[in-house]
């Protein structure tokens, strides 16, 4: 069985060590992906036009217009064009590209059967433009790699990715789960993302959902290895990190933004989630990012 390695796709010396490739795909561009094999890296394919057979592990799809697809490293595929009239786009990338770790960590809540949702998602037309405008953004910067342009490319792959991941977050888990408990869990995380800033007891999703919040429990440790009030505050730390890294809010404004009654609340919080000060957690975040 063949392996791909991101290491021997280069075309010139300007790009023989840049973590991404971007590719028109076509016949040509699958051509080697046609027999079973793995990669030592992502792949994403954008189906703009026409369609195709895909095979991923024991999981068949056929991927027409307006899908997109994300191959993990590791996993075993194969595809196959279905007829002539075909436009798209691929992009190749290293696992950095991927936010591993922000997924392992700060997005936990995100990060249940990911390898799996992305493999193939049908996008609704706005969706489709915004991933086609992200994707034009991308490749302006491949064709003229300067440092800069390679950073920009870099930030819009991890947008784009960032993007699939919270579309498959809810609509993933209520339109394709495969039994009752991972539905609930699905609309869970949908009730989650909508009330987080204002409701944080399991009593009040667990009525929602018609549940007991033992039941509750016992379905989103079972599904995720979370009890429900560690997704409920993971959610709120989540949102913390965000503002405390990317926003300009002071700490009594990100309290009161996010429900807490004073500052002093919201770093008990943190400090009991995290062991560390507000203060201290943002500039442990500053450096890990390098804002």
């Amino acid at each position: 069985m063949v392996t791909h390695h991101l290491k021997d796709i280069q075309y010139d010396a300007a790009r023989a060590i840049t973590p991404f490739h971007i590719f028109d795909l076509d016949k040509k561009a699958l051509s080697a992906y046609k027999e079973p094999h793995t990669k030592d890296h992502f792949c994403l394919l954008f189906v703009k036009k026409g369609a195709l057979n895909m095979q991923v592990e024991d999981r068949r799809y056929r991927v027409s217009s307006s899908s997109i697809c994300v191959i993990f490293p590791g996993q075993l595929s194969s595809k196959e064009l279905f007829g002539e009239q075909f436009e798209g786009k691929l992009i190749l990338f290293d696992e950095v590209l991927f936010c591993s770790d922000i997924l392992k960590n700060e997005l936990s809540i995100y990060n249940y059967n990911i390898s799996v949702k992305l493999n193939h998602i049908e996008l609704s037309i706005a969706e489709t433009n915004d991933i086609e405008i992200l994707l034009e953004q991308i490749e302006r910067s491949y064709r003229d790699l300067t440092s800069i342009k390679k950073e920009q490319a870099r930030f819009f792959i991890k947008i784009l990715l960032l993007k699939l991941v919270e579309f498959v977050h809810t609509k993933w888990d209520n339109n394709n789960a495969s039994n009752d408990n991972a539905k609930l869990y699905g609309k869970f995380l949908d009730l989650l993302e909508r009330h987080y800033k204002t409701e944080r007891t399991v009593a009040w999703y667990a009525e929602k959902l018609q549940l007991s919040p033992k039941k509750l429990n016992e379905i989103t440790r079972k599904i995720a290895g979370l009890t429900s009030i560690e997704t409920i505050h993971a959610r709120i730390m989540n949102e913390i990190k965000q503002l405390l890294l990317l926003s300009n809010y002071s700490h009594k404004e990100i309290a009161f933004e996010l429900g807490f009654n004073s500052p002093a609340a919201l770093n008990k919080f943190v400090r009991a989630k995290m062991d560390e000060t507000p203060t201290n957690l943002q500039r442990q975040l500053a450096q890990m990012y390098k804002t």
